[in-house]
Order: C-alpha cells, then structure tokens, then sequence
C-alpha cells in the first residue's frame, strides 16, 4: 500500500501547538497589564467529571471547570507552576528539543521553581494538556518507557537532522523503538493488511523470530505492558492512516484485559485527550476461555486480582460487548490465570502455528 505522505499535517499541528501555547502567556499578560490577577480556568478533572461516551467509545470530560486563579493564595504555587511548564513547553517546541517526564522535574531546578517530587509535576503537565487541548507528546515531552514495532512498513522522519531520511521497520531483528522521532514519522508504504498487538517482549521476539510478519503480512508492535500514550496514538494511526485492523494479544488476566481495552478505548486519566484509543481494535486472547478450552498451565488469581475484576465488572467499557462479560464471568470461575507464554507447553512454535491463525479468524 503506497501512502501519500502529508508532511503538512505534521507542520501544522506544531504551529497549532505553539499558537496555543503563545496565546496562553498573551491572555495571562493582558490580565496583568489590565492590573487583574492572572486566572487560567480549565475542565475539571475530577472524577465525578469524567464521564464515558458511548458514540466516541472512550472517556471524555464532562461541564465542570475549575479556576486556578493568582489571587488566592492556595492557588498561587500551582498557578506558577503552570505558567512555567507552559513557557518550558513553548522553548521545547519553538526550538524542536524533546524532554521526559523525568527531565522536566529536573530542568525546574534551573529556574528555580520547585516541585515536591516528580508526581507533582508530571500533574501539573496533565494540568497543561487539559488547559490547551494538546498531548504532552505534542510539547514534545516523552515518558521513560520505549515499546516498538517490526514489519514491512517504510517510514518517513519529519525530526530535525533527519528529515526526509527513510527506514524499513524490518532493519533492526530486536524491532525499532517507538520513540519521539518514529511517533512524528509520516507512513510512506507498506504490504501489510494487520496490526498485532503484543504485551510481552518475549512473545514480540518470538513473533519476529518465526516470521509473524510475513505468515500473517502483519506489523507487530510490542506494548511492553500497558502501553504508553506514544504507542497508542502510533496504533490508532496505523488504523486510520493505513486502514490496518488491529488485534491486541495480551496475558490471560485481568490487567492483561485492561491493557487491550486502554488501547481500545483509552483511560479515565487521558479523558482530556482524543485519538489516543482505537475503537475498532480487537482483544484476540489471552482469554479466560481459551485457559479452558487448550488446557493451559495456571496460576490461581490472587486477592488483588480479584478485586480488580470486580473493578472491571463496573466498568461501563465492559458491559458494551458480551466477549468482555463473558471473559470476565469465567474469570470468576475458574478463578485462574495464565500467561501468553503458556502455549509453549504444546511446543515453541504452537503460538504461532495453530492458536494465532485461530484467535485471528474468530476475532476478524
């Protein structure tokens, strides 16, 4: 599939990026100059204003918003606090630099504002994307964690230093890391009809070493657990962009469920982001089910676990299509677990030979 590249889109949502970031110093200056208190208003993140959207199929923040305002007091650290994140944001983009999560804690130090600890000040960037509509990524600042991709798919770098430069995601046996530079990377070709999702890495190795790619003409993407937010935009563009249906292959329990139903449908905490979730995409197994129907080595759910299914049974996600009530149901039951790697007890290549080519037809 030859895909026409639009390096256009990716130009404009920077400059949509920094025109957002500019007008909120411009709208906080023209309060000042005014001789007002500087105020930022934005929807509220709480919980009772996280509501799930049957039509969008994913979390979205309700009416509710809340004021941050430089006159009280209270409000005055996080108000600051906001303001520089934004302005570190703004040198971030205008110069075409990246940061983690982590970097950022740090690089406050040198401007002499200060955070508690790192989780104060990854919420104050959460704080910044519900304020301006926009990702973290597209600040470009980045979490730790890398997950990546193997398969017949040629991309096309849009970073600096590299633009115009292409790469065949089948160039590295280890798979390439979906990081800040492949994530804004436009889609130039591929011969692949799916997208399978992986959780483990040992799996996503195994599928690269049996040829996955070519037997079932799929891009393999590993998750390495619950996937970042990068790796599930990157997914849900392999979708819309390329037109890819895509299967999710997780462990057989029930944080193994949420991570495919996070990249089906996002979570409460990014309710204040879009295109991070892809509705159509399939969980594939490891079922509750399929630990019956082939037999498989188990361990018993614990105490935690349960509760978390309890969680999951409340959960509107799950009630939309019966496979999930289903799963969760004969969770209770059994009240055992399993990993992908089971299937080795049937041999190395069984996963690949008899339970792939079955989960893929009957989740199609």
């Amino acid at each position: 599939m030859e895909k026409k590249k639009h390096k256009g889109s990716v130009v404009e949502r920077k400059k949509e990026v920094l025109s957002s970031l500019e007008n909120l110093g411009l709208s906080i200056y023209e309060q000042i100059d005014g001789g007002q208190f500087p105020s930022i208003t934005m929807p509220s993140r709480s919980t009772e204003n996280i509501n799930y959207d049957p039509q969008l199929r994913q979390f979205i923040l309700g009416d509710r918003r809340v004021k941050r305002s430089a006159r009280n007091i209270r409000h005055l650290k996080p108000f600051a606090q906001l303001v520089w994140a934004a302005l570190f944001s703004n040198e971030l983009s205008s110069q075409r630099k990246t940061s983690t999560l982590r970097d950022v804690y740090y690089s406050a130090q040198a401007y002499e504002m200060t955070f508690k600890d790192q989780q104060e000040s990854n919420n104050i960037i959460t704080d910044l994307e519900t304020v301006l509509g926009f990702s973290r990524e597209d600040f470009n600042i980045f979490p730790e964690e890398r997950s990546a991709v193997f398969g017949d798919l040629t991309i096309e770098y849009t970073v600096p230093g590299y633009e115009g430069k292409t790469m065949d995601l089948t160039s590295h046996p280890d798979g390439v890391m979906i990081g800040p530079a492949l994530t804004s990377a436009e889609f130039v070709k591929t011969k692949a009809d799916k997208v399978i999702a992986i959780e483990k890495g040992g799996l996503f190795t195994r599928f690269i070493e049996e040829n996955v790619h070519r037997k079932f003409n799929a891009l393999l993407v590993l998750t390495a657990g619950q996937a970042p937010r990068a790796t599930r935009h990157f997914i849900r563009r392999l979708n819309e962009e390329l037109k890819l249906p895509v299967y999710v292959f997780t462990d057989g329990d029930p944080w193994g469920m949420h991570i495919a139903m996070v990249i089906i449908s996002g979570s409460a905490n990014a309710a204040h982001l879009r295109e991070l979730n892809t509705p159509d995409a399939k969980w594939s197994g490891v079922w509750a089910t399929d630990i019956v129907n082939y037999k498989l080595p188990t361990d018993p759910l614990d105490e935690i676990d349960m509760k978390r299914l309890l969680e999951l049974q409340k959960d509107p996600r799950y009630k939309e299509d019966p496979l999930w009530h289903r799963e969760i149901k004969t969770f209770m039951k059994i009240k055992r677990k399993a990993e992908q790697e089971a299937f080795s007890r049937y041999g190395l290549t069984y996963i690949v030979d008899e339970y792939l080519p079955a989960k893929l037809e009957e989740t199609r």
